[in-house]
């Protein structure tokens, strides 16, 4: 049995899943930061106070993260359109997922370097998904 032309098989029902989930996830991140960059530059300043990361470094790396975000958002949104996921290959889908994989490290670092361990536990458990939707690739 398909539906839209996917198979519905556990491994690519799971790929397709895991690769929504992080298309939702960095698309909507990107846009965010985006959308309220001052916002959103202003309220990292103050989360990195005391870490080594000054202002204008916290400026490039808020930049560098949100170009990272978006290719994820974006491999992963464009793996759906393709179903690429239908084969366990390397493709577009799970491009995504390693682009996911690199931004949630930083994510993680940036957590660490805060010491905001309540939201560096939180990265973890999207990195749990992201493990486990690499896993079915």
């Amino acid at each position: 049995m398909t539906i839209l032309g996917v198979p519905l098989e556990p491994d690519v029902v799971g790929r397709g899943l895991v690769t929504a989930f992080f298309a939702i996830v960095f698309v909507q991140s990107a846009v965010d930061k985006l959308a309220d960059s001052r916002g959103n530059i202003t309220f990292f300043t103050e989360h990195f106070r005391n870490t080594p990361f000054g202002p204008e470094a916290v400026r490039r790396l808020f930049w560098s993260i949100t170009g990272i975000e978006a290719v994820a958002g974006g491999l992963c949104t464009l793996g759906l359109l393709l179903r690429d996921f239908r084969d366990a290959r390397f493709g577009v889908s799970a491009c995504g997922l390693l682009a996911a994989g690199i931004a949630l490290l930083c994510l993680l670092l940036g957590q660490r370097m805060a010491k905001d361990y309540a939201g560096a536990a939180v990265i973890a458990a999207y990195f749990a998904v992201l493990l486990v939707g690499l896993a079915l690739f």
